[in-house]
């Protein structure tokens, strides 16, 4: 499966913005048009990685990117996933066969259990301690997504330094290993919980704005694009070149149209 010729153009005329990182969130088989916004079927997420591969991207791990950014060009994507839902171990080995690495950021407090999130979320246990160290064991980054998944700036200090300790502490006795990533719920965060972020020894943090990951030359402001329950692999190539989720064709004919205007 390829996507069409005109977004194969765009890009290919896409290049020297740097790295890009994408969201998931849950992976579920059946219908390729999940009800939740943020899940992406299983069918749909094997053609993503099939062509991030066909097209030579390197998927390195959060980590692996904010060490070593120079090593890591245009056609490099970073896959993670938020929240740790158990649905996520079929991306995982979908993700070996293919020699690909993520990051995960989990929630902690909810370790092989369900969570508390209503019915709008996916039903099903999260990602079980012996999941996420069979998962590092294989190339996969484990990262800290707190405990509870609160919005962060809503809090005071003593509680933010409660989630990002305690989820840090808990995964390195899971892991057996330094636990370097984290993610903020939500995509919350500000000036404080950044500086909290740091203190707590975390060495990169990544939001939910979309661009180029390296945009703000800051590892803890690390840009995100979240793949969401409609991106066909078009709308998915697109997001690639343009690092945006404005990638309708409206959006292109906008584009296009503002770069003509001032030639006329």
């Amino acid at each position: 499966m390829k996507p069409d010729p005109l977004t194969l153009l765009l890009h290919r005329r896409s290049a020297g913005h740097g790295p890009i990182i994408l969201m998931y969130h849950s992976i579920q088989g059946g219908d390729p048009v999940p009800a939740w916004r943020w899940a992406v079927s299983l069918k749909r997420f094997r053609a993503q990685l099939d062509w991030l591969a066909e097209a030579g991207y390197a998927t390195p791990t959060v980590t692996e990117l904010v060490r070593e950014p120079a090593r890591f060009g245009d056609r490099t994507a970073v896959i993670t996933f938020d929240d740790g839902y158990g649905d996520n171990l079929a991306a995982w080995e979908e993700l070996v066969r293919r020699g690909m690495k993520a990051t995960w950021y989990v929630t902690t407090g909810y370790l092989g259990s369900m969570h508390p999130w209503g019915d709008d979320h996916p039903q099903g246990r999260m990602l079980a301690a012996e999941e996420l160290r069979a998962m590092a064991a294989s190339g996969m980054e484990i990262g800290s997504h707190t405990v509870t998944h609160p919005r962060l700036p809503e809090l005071p200090d003593d509680m933010i330094r409660r989630e990002l300790i305690q989820a840090k502490a808990t995964l390195e006795e899971v892991l057996s290993r330094p636990v370097e990533s984290f993610a903020y719920p939500f995509g919350a965060w500000d000036e404080r919980c950044e500086a909290m972020v740091k203190a707590a020894g975390y060495t990169s943090a990544c939001h939910t704005r979309a661009g180029w990951a390296l945009r703000d030359n800051d590892p803890f402001r690390l840009r995100r694009l979240a793949v969401f329950n409609t991106d066909t692999l078009g709308r998915f190539v697109r997001k690639l070149a343009w690092a945006s989720h404005d990638v309708s064709w409206r959006d292109v004919a906008r584009y296009a149209l503002s770069r003509i205007a001032p030639r006329m």
